[in-house]
C-alpha cells in the first residue's frame, strides 16, 4: 500500500482505490472511486469522472473516523457530512484506516502551523509500506517531544537570566548600606531571590537531563535505523549490480542468437518459470488477519490463529516447513525459486508480437421495431439474430479465455501438497469468470465442426484446440495441454430459461484437470450466470451457485460458494468463499475474495463449532494464519471500453494467423466483417452462413434416414434368420448405435467415458496439430 501524504503536496501523495459507498436503502451499497489528497477525501463515480466531476468532498481536519466491523467504517464531520463506507476485505479497510489517520494528522498539523507560526518545516519524506510509516509517525513524534523540551529549556533559561540579575542587584545593594535597621529587610530579598534562583536552577537541570537521556536514547535507535539504511542501500546496490550484468549478458545473447537448436524450441518456458507470481500479500504489517464475515445463513467464519501457531516450526505435506518464515512469503517464490527444473533463459529466441488494439465498436442505433418487422411471416427457426446483441467472438473463443492465468495451473503444477494444489486450481476455477463482468455483447454461435486453435507454446508454454461437436443441442469440447505437466479439458454445453427481466444461462458439462507428476485428476462444473435488465436499464451480470472441485485420486474437496448480488446486502458484491478439506473431511485451508478482482487464500491451524445462525445452523469458526493473495485479475487494456471490453488476452484471439485450419474461427466471414465494423455485410454473411448449415443439417438427416431403413430391413432378415440374443447383439454392433444426434462425428475428437470421474465427454483424439505441421486439413470441411 502506498503510504499516505507528506505535508508538502507532492505528485506521488494522493492514495486511490474502489470503496463501496452506503447510497440508500433502495440501492445499498454502491462502488465509489475515491482519492484522498492534502487532507481531503473526495469520490467520483468512475475513474474518468475525476477530471470534471466530483460526488462529494470531505475535509479530515475536522472529521472523525470511527470503524463498524471487519469491512465497515464511517467518517462523519460532526454532522453536515457522513460516509458509510465498506472496503472489499480486511485488509483493505485497514489500509484506508491508516491512510484516512495519517492524512488527519498531518491535515490539523498543517492547519496548526499554518495558524500559529506560519514557519515553513522540513517535511520527512514518506517511506512505502505501512513500516514506513509507522517509523515516520514515530520520527516526527520524537520531533515534537524533543521540541517540547527544548522550548522548557528556553523558558527556564529566561527564568534564570531574570532571577539572577534581580539577586545581583540584591547583593549590590547588601554591600552598599550600612548596618541598621533596613539591614533585615535586605537579607529578607536576598534570600527570597536566592531561592527563586535554586528552584529555576533546579528546573533547568531536571530539563536539560531529560532532554540529555531522550535524544540519548534515540539518538542509539537512529544509529541502528541509519545502519539499516545503510546495509540496505548495499544490498540493493549490489541487486542492482547483479541485474545490470543479466541485462548485457541477455543482451548480448539476443543479439548472437540466430537458429536455436530443437532443444530450445521454447524459450519462454524458462522466462516464465523463474518470474514469481503476481499478487503476493507477504508486505501486510499485520501478523493475523480477519476474513469478512459472511451473513446468514453464512456456513462458517474465519477469526485469527492463536499466535502459538506463528511460533511454531514445523514441516507438513505441503512443504511449509515454517510459520513465522515461510508464511510471509507466498507459495509461488518458494516453490518457484527452489525449483530446479525452472531452465534458465540463456538463450532468446523473439516471439511473435500481437496486437494489443481492434476498431473501436461502432455505435449503431438498434431498432427494434426494424428486426420484429423483417421477422413477421418467418419461421421460428430462421429468425436471424443482428450482430448488434454479439461480440467479434465465437464462444469456442470465450471457452478458451479460460485459460487467461494459465499461470495458476503452471503454479499448481509445481506444489508438492495436494491439499495446497487444490487452492491453485479452485483460483484458476474463479479467475474463467472474472472476464464476463463488463462483458455483456453475446459470442457468435460456432457452426457444427467450427474449430479455434490457440498455439501458446512459445509464449506460454501451452495449446488448446476447440470444436463444437455438436449443434442440437449446441456443445463445445476442448483440450489445452501444457509443457508445465497439465492439462485441461473440458465440455460445455449451454442451457438458457428466460424469466421476464433476466435470462439464467446454465453451463452443463464438466471440466477436468490432470496433472502429470503427481497423477491427480480434478473435476468441477460451472455456476450459472445471469444476464439482468434484459427488457428495460443496463445490463449486467452476476455469477451465483455453488461449486465443488473434486480431487479424485485423493478425495480432497473444496467447496467453492458465489454469493448472487442483492440490492439489500451488507456484504461485498460478486464475493467468493470456499474451504478446502481433505478426504476425511477436515478443513486445512479457507479462500474469500470475490471473482471480478482477487482471491486470497489461508491455512486453517484449528476449528470450532460457533454460534446459530438465523436459520439455526451451527457455524463452523476457523482459526487462520495471515492471508495471502492467490488471484489477482489483469487490468484491461487501455481504452477497453470501445473494444467490447476485452481482455488482453480476447484482443489476441480474432488476430488472423497463418497455417490455422480452415474451420478456425478466425477464418469466420461474419465476425471478421463485425471486429471491422461492416455491421451490415456482417448480418448478411451470418445469415448466408446459417442457412447454409440449415441445408448441410437436413442432408445430413436425409443420410441418416437412408441408414436407418436400410437397417430395419437389414433387421427384418436378421430376426428371421437369428436368435433373439444374436438379434441384439447385432444390433449393440450397428453404426446406427454410435451415431451423433446430430449425425456427426467429431473431426479431433472423440466420446468416451472417463473411468476416473465416471463422466461422459469428448476427449481429444490426436492429429490436429500433426495435420498443420504437415499443412494437411483434407479431413476439414468447408463450414464457411
Amino acid at each position: 500500500m502506498s503510504e499516505p501524504k507528506p505535508p508538502t503536496p507532492t505528485p506521488g501523495d494522493t492514495y486511490k482505490g474502489w470503496l463501496f459507498k452506503w447510497t440508500n436503502y433502495i440501492k445499498g451499497y454502491q462502488r465509489r472511486w475515491f482519492v484522498l489528497s492534502n487532507g481531503l477525501l473526495s469520490y467520483y463515480r468512475t475513474q474518468a469522472e475525476m477530471g470534471h466531476t466530483c460526488r462529494g468532498t470531505i475535509n479530515l481536519a475536522t472529521a472523525n473516523i470511527a470503524v463498524e466491523d471487519s469491512c465497515n467504517f464511517v467518517i462523519s464531520n460532526g454532522g453536515a457530512q457522513t460516509y458509510h463506507l465498506k472496503a472489499s476485505s480486511e485488509v483493505e479497510r485497514q489500509r484506508w484506516i491508516t491512510a484516512l489517520e495519517l492524512a488527519k494528522a498531518k491535515a490539523v498539523r498543517m492547519q496548526a502551523e499554518s495558524d500559529d507560526s506560519g514557519d515553513d518545516c522540513p517535511a520527512v519524506p514518506p517511506t512505502s509500506g505501512q513500516g514506513g510509516g509507522c517509523r515516520n509517525l514515530e520520527i516526527q513524534s520524537t520531533l515534537r517531544t524533543l521540541g517540547s523540551k527544548v522550548e522548557d529549556l528556553n523558558t527556564c533559561n529566561d527564568l534564570i537570566v531574570k532571577h539572577g540579575s534581580a539577586l545581583q542587584r540584591s547583593l549590590s545593594e547588601l554591600e552598599g548600606i550600612r548596618v541598621g535597621a533596613d539591614m533585615g529587610e535586605k537579607m529578607r530579598q536576598v534570600t527570597e531571590r536566592a531561592t527563586l534562583f535554586r528552584i529555576t536552577s533546579n528546573a533547568m537541570i531536571n530539563a536539560c537531563r531529560d532532554f540529555l537521556s531522550l535524544a540519548q536514547n534515540h539518538g542509539k535507535r537512529w544509529q541502528k535505523a541509519l545502519q539499516v539504511e545503510r546495509d540496505q542501500r548495499i544490498r540493493l546496490e549490489e541487486t542492482l549490480e547483479q541485474l545490470a550484468k543479466q541485462h548485457n549478458h541477455l543482451e548480448r545473447a539476443f543479439r548472437g542468437a540466430t537458429v536455436l537448436p530443437s532443444s530450445f524450441s521454447n524459450p519462454t518456458l524458462g522466462s516464465k518459470g523463474g518470474v514469481p507470481g503476481k499478487g503476493d500479500a507477504s508486505d501486510e504489517d499485520d501478523d493475523n488477519e480477519f476474513f469478512d464475515a459472511m451473513e446468514d445463513p453464512a456456513e462458517f467464519i474465519t477469526v485469527p490463529a492463536d499466535p502459538k501457531y506463528h511460533r511454531r516450526s514445523g514441516s507438513n505435506n505441503s512443504g511449509i516447513s515454517s510459520e513465522t518464515g515461510i508464511d510471509d512469503q507466498s507459495f509461488d517464490e518458494l516453490s518457484l525459486a527452489s525449483n530446479p527444473e525452472s531452465p534458465q533463459p540463456l538463450e532468446l529466441e523473439p516471439v511473435r508480437q500481437r496486437r494489443t488494439r481492434i476498431p473501436d465498436k461502432p455505435n449503431y442505433y438498434l431498432n427494434l421495431w426494424s428486426i420484429m418487422k423483417n421477422c413477421i411471416g418467418k419461421e421460428l427457426s430462421k429468425i436471424p439474430m443482428p450482430v448488434n446483441f454479439n461480440e467479434p467472438l465465437s464462444m469456442l473463443q470465450r471457452l478458451s479465455e479460460d485459460l487467461e492465468y494459465y499461470e495458476l495451473l503452471d503454479k499448481a503444477a509445481k506444489c508438492q501438497s495436494s491439499l495446497e494444489q487444490m487452492c491453485y486450481v479452485a483460483a484458476f476455477t474463479i479467475s474463467s469468470y472474472s472476464t464476463t463482468v463488463h462483458r455483456t455483447g453475446k459470442p457468435f454461435n460456432p457452426l457444427l465442426g467450427e474449430t479455434f486453435e490457440l498455439d501458446r507454446l512459445r509464449d506460454c508454454g501451452y495449446r488448446s484446440l476447440c470444436e463444437q461437436v455438436s449443434h442440437h443441442p449446441p456443445a463445445a469440447a476442448h483440450h489445452a495441454v501444457s509443457e508445465k505437466g497439465w492439462t485441461l479439458r473440458q465440455e460445455i454445453t449451454l442451457a438458457s430459461k428466460f424469466r421476464g427481466k433476466y435470462l439464467s444461462i446454465m453451463p452443463l458439462g464438466s471440466i477436468q484437470c490432470l496433472f502429470d507428476k503427481s497423477n491427480n485428476h480434478y473435476s468441477w462444473k460451472k455456476v450459472t450466470t445471469t444476464v439482468h435488465n434484459i427488457i428495460v436499464g443496463k445490463l449486467w451480470i452476476d455469477q451465483s451457485g455453488e461449486i465443488d472441485v473434486v480431487n479424485h485420486k485423493t478425495g480432497d474437496r473444496c467447496h467453492l460458494k458465489f454469493a448472487p448480488y442483492s440490492y439489500f446486502s451488507r456484504d461485498v458484491p460478486r464475493k467468493v468463499t470456499g474451504v478446502v478439506t481433505d478426504k476425511d473431511g477436515k478443513a486445512h485451508y479457507v479462500l474469500s475474495g470475490t471473482w471480478d478482482e482477487k482471491m486470497e487464500f489461508s491455512r486453517v491451524m484449528q476449528s470450532s463449532k460457533g454460534e446459530n445462525g438465523t436459520e439455526g445452523k451451527q457455524r463452523t469458526v476457523y482459526q487462520t494464519l495471515k492471508a495471502k493473495e492467490i488471484w489477482r485479475k489483469n487490468p484491461l487494456p487501455e481504452g477497453a471500453e470501445n473494444m467490447y471490453f476485452f481482455s488482453s488476452l480476447a484482443l489476441t484471439l480474432n488476430d488472423p494467423e497463418e497455417g490455422v485450419a480452415p474451420t478456425d474461427s478466425r477464418r469466420r466471414p461474419d465476425q471478421r466483417l463485425m471486429e471491422d465494423g461492416r455491421w451490415d455485410e456482417a448480418n448478411a454473411e451470418k445469415q448466408r452462413l446459417e442457412e447454409k448449415q440449415r441445408t448441410v443439417r437436413r442432408e445430413r438427416e436425409r443420410e441418416f434416414w437412408n441408414l436407418s431403413i436400410c437397417l430395419v430391413f437389414l433387421s427384418i432378415h436378421l430376426l428371421s434368420t437369428l436368435s433373439v440374443f444374436e438379434y441384439l447383439d447385432s444390433i449393440n454392433d450397428s453404426p446406427l448405435k454410435s451415431t451423433h444426434p446430430d449425425n456427426y462425428q467429431a473431426m479431433w475428437f472423440e466420446k468416451l467415458d472417463d473411468p476416473v470421474s465416471g463422466e461422459t465427454l469428448h476427449v481429444y483424439k490426436g492429429g490436429y496439430w500433426e495435420a498443420k505441421d504437415q499443412g494437411s486439413w483434407d479431413v476439414c470441411p468447408d463450414i464457411f
